[in-house]
């Protein structure tokens, strides 16, 4: 049972990861359709992760009663939902609709964040859910890395010749196929063995009141607003260095993903061999020295710095995830869960504020929003080492 539920969990990985940086993908084509500001740009992820700051509570309570599996089998149904919207804002050609399509895709996301992040915490040894929550991320990471050729070949290949934003149609409704097969197979999969019994008896805020979650709930926030931000004007950030098309841009995106990916893998043992807390503080570190370097040169050096950031992200979800939850009582770790799955609305404010701050100083110089977020975490790292 312990094998299939986790070949089923990293699958869905795959999926999420896949979904989410095809987003990286959206913002400079609809910016290019619509003629977008990057604040307006950013609307993209604002209303992608804004759902993670409405829906993951109330859907931390819904799963409370049905179970992780039947929610994320709704969860997958609902991204499906989502992705088959975007016909409708295709027909019309309004940005709203895309908007709107967006936050029923995140939506089902949120769902199968909330449900899933616990299951990989819990169907093993507490010691080493890190190094099984990085395994978990690192497929993540890998759809992550194909979503940008994907977009590239599929989307952006078509820009030229688009009005009407047709390029997303095709893309979209074949991710809903595949969502939906994988809602099946999931529906019909025996994962009774990893439902937690423990009753839970704490409000929300009394479990918000353990200092461990609060600090990972910030860093949560600002780990997934930096990555997003970084992650969403990386092809205008390309395109303005090197002056290029968006179409050899994009592939580039794929570097950066790709360093988390690679990160991951090498996470599973790294995180069993140090501290993680350790290992969180130096990679966000090294992460504040790459992003300043970038900031400060053009070229090759500006694009290869800020693309090796996503390395110092890969180990960082994980780890902040599990020291949030650490502290937790038997049977709160599913309210803890959606506290820390709120927390990723740092994805909508985070590069919002980066938008607002690359219309009115430029792109270059807006990246020092998410240096501040790397600041927090590497402190949230040295606390919880030098605590250890």
């Amino acid at each position: 049972m312990y094998k299939k539920a986790l070949t089923s969990l990293t699958i869905l990985f795959f999926m999420m990861g896949f979904i989410t940086c095809l987003n990286d993908i959206l913002v400079p084509y609809l910016k290019s359709i619509f003629s977008l500001t990057y604040a307006q740009a950013a609307l993209i992820q604002f209303c992608f992760f804004a759902a993670y700051g409405l829906t993951s509570i109330p859907f931390s309570k819904l799963i409370e009663k049905m179970g992780y599996q039947k929610g994320m089998v709704i969860g997958f149904a609902l991204a499906a939902l989502g992705c088959l919207l975007f016909y409708p804002a295709v027909l019309l050609h309004t940005y709203a609709l895309f908007l709107a399509a967006l936050f029923v895709l995140a939506s089902g996301i949120v769902l199968l964040q909330v449900a899933a992040n616990p299951c990989v915490a819990i169907i093993g040894p507490k010691e080493t859910a890190s190094s099984r929550l990085t395994m978990a991320q690192a497929f993540n990471s890998l759809g992550t890395f194909v979503a940008p050729f994907f977009g590239a070949y599929f989307i952006l290949s078509g820009l030229t010749n688009s009005v009407y934003a047709e390029g997303v149609v095709y893309p979209y409704f074949l991710i809903a196929g595949v969502l939906i097969i994988i809602a099946l197979v999931l529906s019909k999969i025996n994962l009774s063995g990893m439902e937690t019994t423990e009753a839970d008896e704490s409000g929300w805020l009394e479990v918000l009141k353990e200092k461990g979650l609060l600090l990972g709930v910030i860093g949560i926030f600002a780990y997934v607003g930096a990555e997003v931000a970084i992650g969403s004007f990386l092809v205008n950030y390309v395109m303005e260095i090197s002056h290029v098309a968006e179409t050899q841009a994009a592939p580039l995106v794929a570097l950066y993903w790709g360093g988390a990916m690679i990160g991951r893998f090498i996470g599973i043992f790294t995180l069993k061999m140090f501290a993680p807390a350790k290992v969180l503080m130096t990679h966000a570190l090294l992460a504040v020295v790459l992003i300043l370097v970038s900031m400060q040169t053009t070229g090759t050096l500006a694009i290869a710095t800020m693309a090796l950031v996503g390395l110092c992200n890969s180990i960082m979800f994980p780890t902040i995830f599990t020291l949030g939850i650490k502290g937790l009582k038997d049977g709160q770790e599913k309210k803890g869960s959606g506290l820390l799955a709120t927390a990723i609305l740092g994805g909508a404010i985070v590069p919002l504020l980066t938008g607002l701050l690359a219309d009115s100083l430029g792109l270059h110089h807006a990246f020092i929003l998410p240096v501040i977020c790397y600041v927090y975490i590497a402190w949230l790292g040295l606390r919880n080492f030098t605590k250890a």
